[in-house]
């Protein structure tokens, strides 16, 4: 069954959510924490926000493997 584009985006912010609860960021997602940032320097946004992102893909690779080891090796 192929999924909508508004589908894909809540499974996204679903898994954005659930890695930064398990690295206890929670309050760098930005539907959290929406208030202006233009006097934040990118290297506090990249610290703050980007482990979130860093752990998103961890997560997806993690899915991946489990799915191919499932699938004889095939996504």
């Amino acid at each position: 069954m192929a999924r909508t584009s508004e589908s894909k985006k809540k499974l996204l912010q679903q898994l954005k959510m659930e890695a930064a609860a398990e690295i206890g960021r929670l309050n760098f997602v930005r539907e959290n924490n929406d208030h202006y940032k233009g006097d934040v320097s990118s290297r506090q946004n990249g610290s703050e926000g980007g482990p979130i992102g860093g752990q998103m893909v961890k997560k997806m690779v993690a899915y991946a493997e489990r799915h191919m080891m499932q699938n004889g090796g095939k996504l």
